[in-house]
């Protein structure tokens, strides 16, 4: 049984930081691209970030480019989402996703995700 846990979400003023861990089980975590997605309220869910299986590539949404760092360890089976200068727009729920299959890119992971995180919040404070 896969599972993607989340955690280190939380609340934050503006300005701050959070580093949000995603703990894999179940997959062959290295064969996987990873990424995250976040959802507002009332909005749709949202890509973030996406990271390759050996963290040679990543790509971020232009909301978020310059400020979150997507990383990887593989021998943990862990990715990291570390978000920096947080906006009150950054608020919404967290997740983690895997991609559709093994050998995926990190771009495909945009457009189709295999497994989902349950889901972490993070409020930003203005």
């Amino acid at each position: 049984q896969v599972q993607l846990v989340e955690s280190g979400g939380g609340l934050v003023q503006a300005g701050g930081s959070l580093r949000l861990s995603c703990a894999t089980s179940g997959l062959t975590f290295s064969s996987y691209a990873m990424g995250w997605f976040r959802q507002a309220p009332g909005k749709e869910r949202e890509f973030v970030a996406a990271i390759n299986r050996s963290a040679g590539n990543t790509l971020y949404a232009d909301s978020v480019k310059g400020r979150f760092t997507i990383s990887r360890d593989n021998a943990k089976n862990t990715v990291f989402l570390q978000m920096n200068s947080l906006k009150s727009e950054d608020t919404a729920v967290y997740y983690c996703a895997s991609s559709s299959r093994p050998y995926d890119t990190a771009e495909t992971v945009r457009f189709g995700v295999g497994y989902w995180g349950q889901g972490t919040q993070v409020t930003v404070s203005s």
